[in-house]
């Protein structure tokens, strides 16, 4: 066979075609690193901290100051502002001022030392996920302690003693352990599947491109020639640049997630090396999957995008696949970033054999083999279609 075919020629041939076109770069390097970038210090301290909050302290006792300087302690949590109504409040949380207030009614202290059971609201802004979460269990966890620290009171005043208060306040104690990430650090919640999410999609949108292109650019009957008209040879050739570059992308993001942020990794770097490395040509055989099925730039790189993007949200890491509706579980198998969370969380965080997590991998590679099903279809297209702008 001649210098200008075979394997390898097609690879330089795609190497100087990535090379000569900035997209490439742009969408396989410089996204996914910005992204890596941006995800990984968008909450480098674990947690948001200093959420400003307010008060409504129309009771204006010892007992309503001691609540609003034990959560004004909280890390997650600061006063900036005490209001005097609650209509002053409820407007500077409608002008995102606050994320949410703490109401203390007048008549608090006085209703609860005589067992009347005041109420204490707590108001946050649920547009906004997470701040509002996590000042709500701040003032939740508030008002049950001063709950109990008046009902402790009560009951010392009528002669019982700090042990039996705290046996009747509680009769019940709870130890609580957080598994996976004990310090409920957003950041190892957020990147271990964003991070991987990003390169998926880069992935999907640049494989399903650089094939089409063939189409488009009318070189593709040139690029099977070059491979004896051996489809899978053109494809894997074609491919094999990109997977070099993506590879080297995720060892990136595996080094900073697992080398520099320190992030869990119970089984050591290698299962997950493996699992995004599968998760790559997964992405890709994917892609020349629908690639192959549907002979449009325009249609094939919009689904792939979809897929891409949906990916984020049925992989399971922010509401999890057991509550969605059966037929989502069901389509949820049909997305390789799916895989790899069930991956992340069997060998870096609970660290258990990786012969538990066989079939995970095996699936993955399901998907690279997906192509055989319509690739015929590729090299029908790359000698009889005709590109239509």
């Amino acid at each position: 066979m001649s210098g200008k075919s075979g394997f390898w020629a097609i690879v330089k041939r795609e190497s100087s075609r990535m090379y000569s076109r900035p997209l490439y770069g742009l969408s396989m390097v410089f996204a996914p690193l910005f992204c890596f970038i941006f995800f990984t210090t968008l909450m480098k301290e674990g947690l948001p901290e200093s959420l400003p909050a307010g008060v409504v302290d129309e009771d204006n006792t010892a007992v309503s100051r001691s609540i609003i300087r034990n959560l004004d302690s909280y890390q997650q949590t600061e006063i900036v502002r005490q209001y005097s109504n609650f209509a002053e409040a409820r407007e500077a949380m409608q002008r995102n001022e606050i994320y949410g207030f703490f109401y203390i009614p007048k008549g608090t202290q006085d209703k609860a030392s005589s067992q009347e059971q005041p109420k204490i609201s707590i108001y946050t802004n649920a547009t906004y996920l997470i701040p509002s979460s996590l000042l709500y269990r701040d003032m939740k966890t508030m008002a049950v302690m001063a709950s109990a620290a008046v009902g402790r009171e009560v009951l010392t005043a009528r002669g019982a003693n700090m042990d039996q208060a705290m046996g009747f306040l509680q009769p019940i104690k709870m130890d609580l352990h957080a598994l996976g990430n004990p310090w409920l650090n957003y950041n190892v919640y957020l990147s271990n599947t964003m991070l991987p999410a990003v390169l998926v999609l880069m992935v999907l949108m640049v494989t399903c491109f650089s094939v089409h292109c063939e189409l488009k650019d009318g070189t593709a009957k040139e690029w099977m020639e070059m491979a004896g008209d051996n489809v899978l040879k053109a494809v894997s050739a074609k491919l094999f640049p990109q997977t070099v570059v993506f590879s080297f992308m995720a060892l990136v993001y595996i080094v900073i997630l697992y080398g520099y942020l320190g992030f869990p990794a119970n089984n050591g770097l290698w299962p997950m090396l493996l699992a995004a490395q599968l998760l790559i040509l997964a992405s890709q055989g994917f892609a020349v999957f629908i690639a192959s099925a549907i002979p449009s730039l325009r249609w094939s790189l919009s689904l792939c995008t979809l897929w891409g993007v949906l990916s984020i949200p049925i992989s399971g890491f922010s509401f999890p696949v057991m509550g969605m509706p059966e037929a989502l579980q069901a389509l949820s198998y049909l997305f390789p970033l799916r895989y790899y969370f069930l991956i992340y969380v069997d060998q870096a965080l609970n660290g258990i054999p990786m012969v538990y997590s066989a079939w995970f991998y095996t699936a993955l590679v399901a998907f690279l083999i997906l192509p055989l099903v319509d690739i015929s279809l590729l090299r029908k297209a790359a000698h009889e279609y005709t590109y239509l702008p």
